[in-house]
């Protein structure tokens, strides 16, 4: 199935890319960009974007790995004031 006509992708190419990018870094986050530069490719109207993310999400091997799971957690949570002064 043609996934993006702009550039002529399909859910194949989808697939073998993600594939490829696991098989090559187990630890990379597979991202829409980095599946675009990883077939050559670039986007172009977006219009395709909500049918490549759902192509991407029915991949096996689109789960982010369990060492890379909760990474920020505790470091992105901001005080209760969002480190603002108090003022005068």
């Amino acid at each position: 199935m043609i996934v993006c006509h702009c550039q002529n992708i399909t859910d194949h190419d989808i697939h073998a890319a993600i594939n490829w990018m696991r098989a090559s870094d187990a630890q990379t986050i597979v991202t829409p960009g980095k599946l675009y530069r990883a077939l050559g490719k670039a986007a172009d109207c977006g219009g395709c974007m909500p049918l490549f993310l759902a192509t991407m999400r029915t991949n096996t091997n689109m789960e982010v790995p369990m060492q890379l799971r909760n990474l920020r957690r505790g470091t992105t949570q901001e005080t209760r004031n969002e480190r603002r002064q108090e003022s005068n």
